[in-house]
């Protein structure tokens, strides 16, 4: 029940963020989104993922985006133009083939679902002679997914050296610059 009642909570944060005109209500939005969304995790039993959730989504997104609204002076959204009805459309449609997908899903937690019957107790049995760390969270992500972890590792170090790139560039660029791009 409470699962649906956030779920609800982050539909209603979705609309007014699409509705709102103001920069900074709309950053600190998307913030309580992604706390939401962690709460969510937490109350599904995924703290991990609940952690990183909250401290990049939460934390750190909402941090570079209010850095970012400070350097460009930014305050108001433009104007709205008018909504096309294709993209509308189109949006509906995906929202709708991926709920249908999800109606042949094993239910939350079900026992009998194919990850608890296959990939778990494999995990669970075999992960600490395999690898040789107590831990199954941390086993799984820097073993048997540590490609995968490296991966993702390799995406934030490029996003912060584009950032980096990018507050560089402002810096040298002269105020004359800046006016004439205006």
């Amino acid at each position: 029940m409470i699962t649906y009642m956030l779920l609800a909570f982050l539909v209603v944060i979705a609309f007014a963020v699409i509705h709102l005109r103001d920069l900074v209500a709309i950053i600190m939005l998307a913030g309580l989104y992604s706390l939401v969304t962690a709460i969510i995790f937490v109350v599904m039993d995924a703290v991990d993922v609940a952690f990183t959730e909250a401290a990049v989504g939460a934390g750190i997104s909402t941090v570079l985006m209010l850095a970012t609204l400070s350097l460009t002076g930014r305050l108001r959204r433009e104007p709205r133009r008018p909504r096309a009805l294709i993209p509308i459309i189109v949006v509906i449609l995906t929202g709708v083939t991926l709920i249908y997908g999800t109606f042949d899903m094993p239910h939350y937690g079900d026992p009998d679902a194919p990850v608890q019957q296959h990939v778990a107790p494999r995990y669970i049995n075999d992960s600490p002679n395999e690898v040789g760390v107590p831990n199954m969270v941390t086993s799984v992500l820097a073993s048997y997914r540590g490609f995968d972890t490296l991966g993702e590792v390799a995406v934030i170090f490029t996003a912060g050296i584009a950032v980096m790139v990018l507050l560089m560039n402002r810096r040298r660029r002269s105020p004359d610059e800046d006016k004439e791009q205006s």
